[in-house]
């Protein structure tokens, strides 16, 4: 066997891409590009000093957003201040959403801590905010995602994962503002029993995280979804998901099991039907083609735990990297990080799911 064309021993297959910034005392997790190619992050309240939880990436720097106001901190602040936000997305419309845990360290919720966040990046203005019903939480919600769905509904849908332990997929009807749970506890949803992580070569058997990256299909017929402490890839039909009166067992009957993917943080998907799935274990990011192939997209020492993944207009794959596992809450209470923490691209020429109604209405 020929071996003049192998890689090195100890080589990195696909460590080209671009570095779009750079923080040395903000970590992000969550990221978002506009389709006017405005780059949005949030930086999670973890017991860091965070003056603001989500930022615009202006000219290399974190500008706090929608303003300084609604991120500042304090124990008086009023409910429709930020907590701790996670993620952020566009919709389909071009609006961003903040996803707020309402959780401060993964603490139980702040009372009206949990909501999503409507900003409109046309007048940099909060359009709405909705907090999830009661019925749809339990005292240690963690929301973490969300994809959004215009084309169903007379308002859209948003989906949720919820990552305590026990985990969930939370769905809001956005017409109405109303929200429910579906497979709370379910083997799809939940952190698997003894899981135990190897990332760049250290063992972590303290991860107990379950529903956490979530991507809609290209046609929203399908939700993807993993838990963080697990290996597998699932996706459940949409259509059962937004069906109140459907039990959770009924529900069950639309999972589908796509097999082992590693352990992943983020996922997302793209207008082709190509599914990207973060890989933290082996730093990183691998594509899911629709022919069922598997490769990777992006592989390098530098990317200690690649986290949100975000396909924008501008052909490239956005992704986060935080290297969370050394931070204090993952790490023992040491701090091992070293800064500065990236915001990275590689070109994948593909374009971002934007599932809207024929007749042009949201």
């Amino acid at each position: 066997m020929s071996r003049q064309n192998a890689s090195p021993l100890g080589s990195w297959v696909a460590n080209s891409y671009e570095v779009v910034a750079e923080f040395d005392d903000l970590m992000p997790t969550g990221l978002t590009v506009t389709g006017a190619g405005r780059v949005f992050v949030s930086f999670p309240r973890w017991g860091d000093e965070v003056p603001c939880t989500v930022a615009e990436v202006v000219d290399g720097e974190a500008v706090p957003y929608p303003s300084s106001e609604i991120n500042t901190w304090s124990t008086e602040r009023t409910p429709d201040q930020l907590v701790s936000v996670q993620s952020v997305i566009t919709d389909p419309v071009g609006h961003v959403w903040l996803l707020d845990t309402g959780s401060l360290s993964f603490e139980p919720w702040l009372e009206n801590g949990p909501k999503v966040v409507e900003v409109d990046p046309a007048t940099d203005q909060v359009v709405r905010i909705i907090r999830p019903d009661t019925a749809a939480v339990t005292p240690t919600t963690y929301l973490n995602d969300i994809r959004f769905d215009f084309s169903r509904g007379s308002g859209g849908y948003a989906y949720l994962t919820d990552s305590q332990p026990e985990g969930a997929l939370i769905v809001i009807d956005l017409a109405s503002g109303e929200s429910w749970s579906k497979l709370r506890g379910h083997e799809s949803t939940r952190a698997a029993e003894g899981f135990r992580a190897v990332v760049q070569g250290v063992v972590r058997d303290n991860y107990v995280v379950g529903a956490d990256g979530i991507a809609v299909s290209a046609d929203g017929s399908r939700l993807f979804y993993c838990p963080l402490s697990s290996r597998r890839l699932y996706s459940v039909d949409t259509s059962a998901l937004v069906d109140r009166s459907m039990s959770d067992e009924d529900v069950t009957k639309s999972i589908v099991d796509h097999g082992d993917k590693g352990a992943s943080d983020g996922l997302e998907s793209d207008t082709a039907g190509n599914l990207y799935a973060t890989a933290y274990e082996h730093s990183a990011v691998l594509k899911l083609a629709t022919d069922g192939t598997w490769s990777t997209v992006l592989h390098g020492p530098a990317l200690l735990w690649p986290d949100t993944l975000a396909v924008a207009a501008d052909g490239y794959l956005y992704v986060s990297v935080n290297q969370l596992p050394r931070t204090p809450l993952f790490n023992g209470g040491v701090d091992e990080r070293v800064p500065p923490y990236q915001i990275v691209r590689v070109r994948v020429d593909a374009q971002p799911i934007t599932l809207t109604r024929t007749d042009g209405n949201r």
